[in-house]
């Protein structure tokens, strides 16, 4: 379960350089102001401790990251783990996903990844989980022309939920695989997460899809 209540991290995260404080004022201007460079921007919502899109920083530095997470306990992880590495590249923001459109503008970004979200089990709370509907609403306003969302998942359930959005929201799936480490051609280039580590070790699938918007 995620640490959520550590003694001053907001207090951390407020002081950080490796934070946004009042990210909608760069709505429009992440790349100008933030970055000072034109390099295509990638987000993670609900990224954890950091792991993946530093690595994913790492290994592309020629995109621009932001990580996206609510829980100030589990972002002091990442902050400290950038404290370390001081990736030019990569920037973290604390805020609640359903706020997304306010911080990017229209085609302001090229890329989603959604690694391991929070299922949100019971029905009523269908509308908080990252690959609902409602949700892709959100990643269309923000989303470049053929800009494209990744979603994975241990969960068989949430990923069911996820694949059976897709068609009502207006989006197409360009590729999924139900055991992802064992798929030769989805798995090519993975970068895991802390959870999938964790995860597929004790022998559970990992389940992945790509989907773009139809018509792009």
């Amino acid at each position: 379960m995620r640490l959520r209540n550590i003694a001053g991290s907001r207090e951390v995260i407020a002081e950080s350089k490796y934070t946004v404080k009042d990210p909608e004022q760069k709505k429009g201007l992440w790349k100008k102001e933030i970055f000072g460079n034109d390099n295509e921007i990638h987000i993670e919502i609900g990224m954890g401790k950091g792991r993946f899109i530093m690595d994913m920083a790492a290994l592309h530095p020629d995109i621009n990251y932001v990580g996206i997470e609510k829980y100030s306990s589990v972002l002091l992880r990442a902050i400290q783990k950038q404290e370390e590495l001081q990736l030019p590249n990569v920037i973290f923001i604390r805020m609640d996903a359903e706020d997304i459109t306010e911080v990017f503008d229209e085609s302001e970004v090229g890329k989603i990844y959604l690694n391991f979200s929070d299922p949100w089990p019971k029905d009523r709370h269908a509308k908080r989980r990252l690959p609902s509907r409602e949700f892709l609403k959100r990643y269309d306003k923000i989303l470049k022309k053929d800009g494209v969302v990744e979603f994975k998942t241990d969960n068989e359930g949430l990923f069911t939920f996820a694949r059976d959005e897709v068609e009502p929201a207006g989006w197409n799936i360009d590729a999924i695989t139900y055991d992802l480490h064992n798929d030769e051609v989805m798995n090519e280039g993975n970068v895991m997460t802390e959870y999938e580590e964790k995860f597929s070790s004790l022998g559970n699938p990992i389940f992945k899809y790509v989907i773009s918007r139809k018509g792009d």
